[in-house]
């Protein structure tokens, strides 16, 4: 555990450190994109984050080359190799997407491309553990195919999230949390050495994510671009691929005892088929969603929008931060419900806790709709827009514009308030080029 939290906060120093750096050549070399229809931001903003991001993925696997046990992780598997050549070329693409605008199938052949590179590698799905059936082998043509369509939407489904300062970064990073508490699970506990590679990519991810976080925070002083948002849907799913197909199930030793146990007891070996799409559960939900409304209007599934579910909590009334966190708050209880629903499959206070949690994030999302008034005693202590409205003693203290006597202020109409970040609605969409 020490080694993976020093590999962590390595990949963390080094993508805080070069973000400032990367953020003073994306404004020399003019990418800052200029205000587009569905933006909500007021000024451009530099992109090219992913390269501050990418060399911390490097440094990450470097540092963990050379650590004590985590080099037995290259030494037995070509995972991270495999990991590092996909990264180069995506991260590649998403560059050259940032500075020069590149067609939408040209970006998906890339990524299948990528995906293509990583399973000529080994990293690839090369088994399923199917409830009812048992562990599935596949194919050489169904893994490989499995393992790109898996990556092509990942990729995709971050990069839809991507479009409030710190959504996308904050939500992959709790993904990727609850994904190495999980994977480290599996190896520690169970001392299987094939679930390590997935155990270093989320520490890696988590680093990645954690570094360049405090630049990216409302208001973003750089966004991540596709260089990056691309990056971090790859190494996620380069995590779920790693052990959900290379770990055997069979390996547990869990098919002992009463058919009843029994169930229990193989959760573990059915979770790997659900968490990789638990954390990516509500970018996926957009993703699908954006597509459906897009065709139903008879336009590209690609054709960037203003239908986002980021953008749908704008409009209801939350500020910045509060849409933010209430996607944050939604994606740890997806995630971590799953997490915890593996460790304890058993237990029913998990299930009332998730449904406890659920109600709650309900009301937070419903909050601008019911606006509460406090009790005169208590308007000191809380923010004005839950104060009554005052009404004047007279209507000769009205000045021009003021109301009289018995006369409330008008209630004031709320005012759109310039949000940064939406850093590419879609990573095969076409976009607007930068303003020089």
């Amino acid at each position: 555990m020490r080694e993976y939290l020093l590999t962590l906060c390595i990949t963390a120093a080094v993508t805080y450190l070069l973000t400032g750096p990367v953020r003073k050549f994306a404004i020399v070399a003019g990418a800052m994109p200029e205000i587009r229809a569905r933006d909500v931001h007021r000024e451009p903003t530099p992109r090219l984050g992913g390269i501050a991001m990418f060399f911390g993925l490097c440094a990450g696997l470097l540092v963990a080359d050379h650590l004590t046990n985590l080099n037995e992780v290259f030494d037995k598997s070509n995972e991270p190799r495999a990991l590092l050549s996909g990264a180069a070329l995506i991260w590649l693409i998403g560059v050259l997407d940032d500075k020069f605008e590149i067609d939408a199938l040209i970006k998906l052949g890339g990524q299948m491309i990528a995906a293509g590179v990583m399973v000529m590698q080994g990293l690839t799905i090369l088994w399923l553990p199917i409830p009812g059936v048992g562990n599935v082998a596949l194919t050489q043509w169904q893994g490989t195919l499995l393992t790109v369509a898996l990556v092509v939407i990942t990729i995709n489904a971050v990069n839809f999230v991507d479009g409030l300062d710190g959504l996308a970064s904050g939500m992959v990073c709790i993904a990727a949390t609850a994904f190495f508490l999980y994977a480290y699970r599996i190896w520690y506990s169970y001392g299987i050495e094939a679930a390590a590679p997935a155990t270093l990519f989320s520490a890696i991810l988590m680093g990645m994510c954690l570094g360049f976080l405090p630049h990216n925070m409302h208001p973003a002083r750089i966004f991540m671009g596709d260089s990056g948002s691309m990056l971090i849907g790859l190494v996620l799913a380069a995590g779920a691929i790693s052990i959900t197909g290379q770990v055997d199930p069979d390996v547990m030793n869990l098919f002992s005892g009463s058919e009843r146990e029994t169930v229990h007891q193989t959760v573990p070996v059915y979770i790997p088929l659900l968490l990789p799409l638990t954390i990516i559960a509500i970018p996926a939900a957009d993703l699908i969603l954006a597509i459906v409304r897009r065709t139903w209007r008879g336009q590209s599934p690609f054709a960037a929008d203003r239908g986002h579910l980021h953008h749908r909590l704008l409009e209801i009334g939350h500020s910045h931060s509060r849409a933010v966190l209430i996607m944050y708050f939604w994606s740890a209880l997806i995630a971590f419900g799953a997490l915890a629903y593996s460790v304890n499959s058993a237990s029913m206070w998990i299930v009332l806790g998730v449904v406890f949690l659920s109600a709650i994030g309900l009301g937070l999302l419903l909050m601008p709709r019911f606006t509460p008034r406090a009790p005169r005693w208590a308007e000191a202590f809380v923010p004005p827009r839950y104060r009554r409205r005052k009404v004047l003693p007279a209507a000769a203290a009205a000045g021009p514009g003021e109301p009289g006597e018995g006369e409330q202020e008008e209630p004031r109409t709320p005012v759109t308030v310039g949000v940064s970040g939406v850093n590419g609605a879609t990573a095969v969409g076409p976009r607007s080029r930068a303003a020089r």
